[in-house]
């Protein structure tokens, strides 16, 4: 299927590695010129040239969105984007005992700030062309939340509201905003979670079993295994096709039906 993606450029935060990584890859897969985000030079140069070598355009836009200044200097680089996917973020590992003010703060900066900044730096030439994509990777403790990570959990909450907001902003413009929810993903952080829980869950020992486990101790879903970073890539090619003009404000949940909801 011919998503009509040649031509269009796209920058997606946090591609360095992970379901950005992912993303950008299939992106450029389908005709998109990509520009590959991330603190880290070298990783970012990496993944770049994976692409380059699979026949693939990609460039590289490197500076910390927590920041006015790194916002700057990565859309600057990144030039006249069509296509932004907000994927850049992290967490601490805090529970409400330990999840400091400060803490919340930091992540909200991060998870939250950080995508409205690229909004705001790159939606006004969209509008100006007609034509773009706002895609935030929002996630399934956003709306389902559980008492670890409430920061996170939060931040989830909150990227997936401004872009119902920023949707309604859009209207008639010609550009959309939109949510990607992932479930749990088999990134490598997940698999040496996974790896390293096994022997002390009872798990298993190979890696299907390893899977299969964790998925129901986890995070139950009606099909039983974790995602790919491929499927949630998937998912945000879509919303960045034009076969997903009449999508607006809408979530897409690649979570295995983990979350249950009728909505």
């Amino acid at each position: 299927m011919d998503l009509h993606l040649t031509g269009k450029l796209a920058l997606v935060t946090g591609s360095s590695a992970g379901l950005g990584e992912a993303t950008a890859r299939m992106l450029a897969a389908e005709g998109a010129d990509v520009v590959v985000h991330g603190r880290d030079e070298g990783r970012a140069n990496a993944v770049a040239e994976a692409i380059r070598e699979d026949g693939g355009h990609a460039d590289v836009a490197i500076g910390d969105l927590a920041t006015d200044t790194g916002a700057d200097a990565v859309a600057e680089a990144a030039g006249a984007v069509d296509i932004l996917v907000n994927n850049a973020g992290t967490y601490a590992h805090s529970s409400w005992t330990d999840a400091t003010p400060r803490i919340w703060a930091e992540t909200y900066e991060t998870n939250v700030i950080s995508g409205v900044r690229m909004i705001q730096r790159l939606v006004p030439g969209m509008r100006e062309r007609g034509w773009g994509r706002v895609i935030q990777i929002g996630g399934g403790l956003g709306l389902q939340p559980e008492s670890v990570l409430p920061h996170y959990n939060a931040t989830l909450a909150a990227r997936h509201n401004l872009a119902v907001s920023l949707a309604r902003e859009l209207k008639g413009s010609g550009v959309t905003s939109n949510i990607v929810s992932p479930g749990m993903i088999l990134v490598d952080a997940v698999k040496k979670l996974l790896t390293e829980s096994a022997p002390l869950r009872g798990w298993g020992e190979t890696r299907e079993e390893i899977e299969a486990n964790a998925a129901r101790d986890m995070v139950p879903n009606d099909v039983g295994r974790l995602g790919r970073p491929e499927e949630i890539a998937a998912a945000v090619a879509y919303l960045s096709s034009s076969l997903a003009d009449y999508v607006s404000g809408a979530t897409i949940r690649v979570d295995g039906g983990t979350i249950r909801s009728v909505h």
